[in-house]
């Protein structure tokens, strides 16, 4: 190991920078990093723009795209790809295969932030990357161009500080450091990109310090970026005539920067450039909005011209013939982003939930895009603590009670132009009633880079210290009927990083040999909390996080079927929570956030109650049918089982999400006794299917979905049956939320044949028997949303063809628009089946007769839905011919509704959707 530098990494959204300062020395400087700037030209600059190209094959000569390192296939790349300056600059000519904001999907938990989404909207043909991945290809490009630079001391030897926006969460953060895992650093520290840039600025003002801060009690940092606002407020007092600084505030996760405002640039140009077009394709569109970005950054700089022009290649062969060109003034760009970004607004201003006109690209954008009003809303949440930080004064006297900062320091890259940081001085100053000191800040493309090193050399003893903890409380929810959800904290706000925090007054019993989870949520509130402590959690201040989970396994010798523990938490050097649960004996478990089915997310609306009563005899009864005792029980009694648990349980319709699940785990203890008789098999798969429904919710569910898989291959005992069939396909329907992608293509493959009608011959009863249960296999089809989208086109189009005209179409026209709906119920926004083939699917649906085919009325809904997606929704005009035959009939309002407006489904219509109810308490989240 050869250490002997502290390195710091900033994987922007826009771009990544990396600085470095060698061991014992206080200089601290930017790798000049060595990328493509065109083919075959190699040059280093500062920053390396965070994007990726992903050429068609034979676009570009691979001589031109040689870097000077060994050629290695990157994180994730199933095909060569260039990044950096040349990227950029390729993909503002061809539409649909640069990859940006990578950063920004890495803290969007509606879709499966590990598999290969990006680019979004890109042509089928495109090879995908995933999110992380794609971070990981930026990581490994700047560790190849240091090894270059320095060959005798590689960058995973040194000590590195990766910084993260304060407001990620502990997800987005595990992420990164897979991302910095997958690129070969796997040891990191993170770091929150605020005070990366504070730290910056006192590095640099570190022999004047005392000077450089009097007169500031509390500042304000204000991290605007390609992809996200980061808040935070620090304080600021004198000890001894040092300054001492604490953090004691940041902001929530805001998902707005400079990618918005190129964004409504595009949307600005788009109807002069769209030359008879209703609307650009999300390629087409993503293409104008980097040559926006460009014009942008152009017109807000110092020496701006007073206008630029914009010009949107053709496609394919008319690349050039096909080109068209506007002009964007500098008045334009200037009101477009001050009036609509940063407007002047008043210091009480409400946030709007009315969603604007900036959602695009699947990123889930906050429904108001005015920063002034959410730094209004962040100063009002932080109102405590910051008067506290004020000597207790705030600023009433000047015409508001909401406390101030008196100082501010910029950083972001849209702070280049100095409109914008003029007008958020402006606005601040507005609501004080008096000026407003902003610090200068020298750099903010490097800023954090920069503060991430000056970070490291505090650690060893060199320059000062921001201190203040954990910036969040950290709980653990309860499984009560109360509302609101309660919670118990485990970690409050302030937790120095390092020390373990212990609830001596709780424990837990944890149940060995089977995996044990706990649903954390937290909070950036000033509310002071000590361990412990009951809180209720209120939606707006409370964040939910992925479950925790863990197999408890059993100790040596021991035959006890659970352990009493204690729930340990700490923040961690990384800068990660970390939960462990420790026993009597001292015996230690680590629990691990679940992060890959975040995407497929559920939630309960009230925690679930504790276990009824009479569930000791619900047990038994199971026992009674399949239990281990030598007689099996006849017909008769297996068929008075369901009734047996409903006069113990209540009905079942109003079993609840702990129940159901209770139910299940008994009964996947004694999977091995269905096969019994007909009956035994038939009702073990009836009862498991719905008590696992719909395969996710619960924090266990995916151990459970595991216990399950493995019973597709024993498949049934008694083939011949018609209704075990049937039960057999439902079973996998009611579970399909929480099944694999890559089971759910095996299970494809499984019915498939038999489906066609081209099944490998068997008996004739059980031949029989499988066609009897077609209308499930359908249903089951329809349902499996983690198909990669070419299945299900390819699966649509056979079903239109088999539908025809016809009105008895059974579950088919159902199943037509599950499997071309714009909004899944539970799988990943890319896996819908593009605009294309639905709005063909759709034309053949406005041919039918919707009063005598109700639901091809309701599949028309699902399938012309609205998201503001621009890569899943169909045309404007087409949507509308939909909404307009669905107003004919007389339709529900609500499937109007979903049609015109990005509204979702209703409970009711969820329920249609999902092919039954689900658990009382538990709601899918698409």
């Amino acid at each position: 190991m050869s250490l002997r530098y502290h390195v710091g990494i900033d994987l922007g959204t826009s771009n990544t920078a990396l600085a470095y300062a060698a061991l014992g020395a206080d200089r601290v400087e930017l790798l000049q990093i060595d990328q493509l700037l065109a083919p075959g030209q190699l040059g280093a600059r500062p920053l390396l723009p965070s994007v990726r190209y992903h050429p068609a094959p034979g676009e570009i000569d691979p001589a031109g795209l040689q870097l000077p390192w060994p050629a290695g296939q990157q994180p994730g790349d199933q095909a060569p790809a260039v990044l950096g300056r040349l990227a950029l600059d390729l993909g503002a000519r061809v539409p649909g295969r640069l990859v940006t904001s990578a950063k920004s999907w890495l803290s969007h938990d509606g879709v499966d932030r590990l598999a290969p989404i990006l680019p979004w909207g890109g042509d089928d043909s495109v090879p995908r990357i995933s999110p992380v991945a794609a971070s990981a290809s930026y990581l490994a490009h700047v560790r190849a161009a240091w090894l270059r630079r320095f060959p005798d001391a590689p960058l995973e030897d040194q000590q590195i500080v990766l910084t993260v926006p304060a407001s990620f969460d502990e997800g987005a953060r595990a992420l990164t450091l897979e991302a910095a895992r997958l690129a070969g650093l796997a040891r990191v520290r993170l770091l929150e990109e605020p005070q990366a840039a504070v730290y910056d600025w006192l590095h640099r003002h570190r022999d004047t310090l005392a000077e450089a801060l009097a007169g500031t009690r509390l500042l304000m940092v204000c991290d605007i970026g390609g992809g996200t606002t980061d808040l935070t407020l620090i304080r600021v007092a004198m000890r001894d005539g040092v300054p001492e600084l604490t953090r004691i505030g940041v902001g929530d996760h805001l998902m707005l920067g400079g990618d918005n405002m190129d964004l409504a640039l595009a949307r600005l140009l788009e109807s002069r450039l769209a030359g008879g077009e209703d609307r650009l394709s999300a390629a087409r569109l993503s293409q104008l909005t980097a040559r926006c970005r460009t014009a942008k950054e152009r017109l807000l700089a110092l020496d701006a011209p007073g206008a630029v022009t914009v010009t949107l290649l053709g496609g394919g062969a008319k690349l050039i013939g096909g080109a068209r060109s506007v002009e964007l003034s500098r008045d334009e760009v200037l009101h477009l982003v001050l009036d609509g970004f940063l407007p002047k607004v008043a210091a009480d201003a409400p946030l709007q939930r009315r969603r604007g006109a900036i959602v695009e690209f699947g990123l889930p954008y906050p429904a108001d895009a005015a920063i002034t009003r959410h730094i209004a809303a962040f100063l009002a949440m932080h109102a405590q603590i910051a008067r506290e930080a004020l000597g207790g004064s705030g600023d009433a006297e000047h015409g508001t009670s909401l406390p101030l900062p008196d100082t501010l320091l910029l950083n972001g890259g849209v702070f280049r132009a100095e409109a914008l940081a003029e007008r958020l001085q402006q606005v601040l100053e507005s609501w004080r009633g008096k000026p407003l000191r902003r610090l200068h800040n020298a750099d903010p493309d490097a800023a954090v880079a920069r503060g991430a090193v000056a970070y490291a050399l505090v650690r060893d003893g060199a320059g000062a210290h921001i201190g203040g903890g954990s910036a969040r409380s950290y709980f653990l929810l309860l499984d009560d009927a109360r509302e609101p959800v309660r919670g118990v904290c485990i970690l409050p706000r302030g937790s120095v990083e390092g020390n373990e925090i212990r609830l001596p007054e709780r424990s837990f019993e944890l149940r060995l040999g089977q995996p044990v989870s706990f649903r954390l949520a937290s909070s950036v509130a000033d509310t002071e909390y000590r361990p412990g402590d009951l809180a209720e959690l209120g939606e707006r201040e409370f964040v939910r996080l992925p479950p925790l989970a863990t197999v408890v396994r059993h100790p040596g010798g021991t035959s006890r079927k659970a352990v009493r523990v204690e729930v340990i938490a700490a923040m961690t050097e990384l800068g990660t929570l970390q939960l462990n649960c420790v026993s009597d004996e001292g015996q230690r478990w680590l629990l691990e956030f679940q992060l890959r089915g975040a995407a497929a997310a559920a939630r309960h609306e009230a925690p679930a109650a504790t276990l009824p009563p009479r569930f000791g005899e619900a047990e038994q009864a199971i026992d009674g049918i399949f239990g281990s005792r030598t007689q099996a029980p006849g017909t008769k009694e297996v068929r008075r089982l369901r009734n047996r648990l409903e006069q113990l349980l209540g009905k079942r319709e109003q079993w609840e999400v702990a129940l159901l699940r209770a139910l299940c785990d008994l009964l996947l203890q004694r999977a091995a006794r269905r096969r019994r008789s007909p009956e035994h098999e038939r009702l073990w798969l009836n009862l498991v299917g719905f008590c696992l429904r719909p395969g996710l919710g619960d924090a266990l569910d995916e151990w459970r979905i595991g216990q399950l898989c493995p019973l597709l291959g024993q498949g049934l005992a008694y083939l011949g049956e018609s209704q075990n069939w049937s039960e057999w396909w439902t079973l996998w329907r009611r579970v399909a939320a929480g099944l694999p992608a890559d089971f759910q293509e095996t299970l494809v493959g499984e019915f498939g044949p038999w489906l066609e009608g081209k099944g490998v011959r068997q008996s004739g009863s059980q031949a029989s028997a499988i066609a009897g249960s077609r209308d499930d296999m359908l249903r089951l089809l329809a349902s499996l949303e983690r198909l990669p989208a070419e299945f299900k086109i390819e699966a649509g189009d056979w079903l239109l063809g088999q539908l025809g005209a016809s009105a008895a179409g059974g579950p088919g026209w159902w199943a037509l628009g599950r499997l071309g709906a714009r909004q899944p119920l539970y799988g990943s926004a890319h896996q819908v089946v593009p605009p294309e083939a639905a709005a063909r699917w759709l034309e053949a649906l406005l041919a039918l007769d919707w009063k005598a085919i109700g639901q091809a009325a309701f599949a028309a809904s699902q399938i012309a839905a609205l998201t503001e997606d621009r890569a899943r929704d169909l045309p404007e005009a087409l949507r509308e011919t939909v909404a307009a035959r669905l107003e004919a009939i007389n339709a529900s309002a609500s499937w109007i509704s979903q049609v015109r407006l990005a509204v979702g489904l209703d409970k009711a219509d969820r329920r249609h959707a999902f092919g039954e109810a689900l658990p009382p308490g538990l709601t899918l989240l698409s």
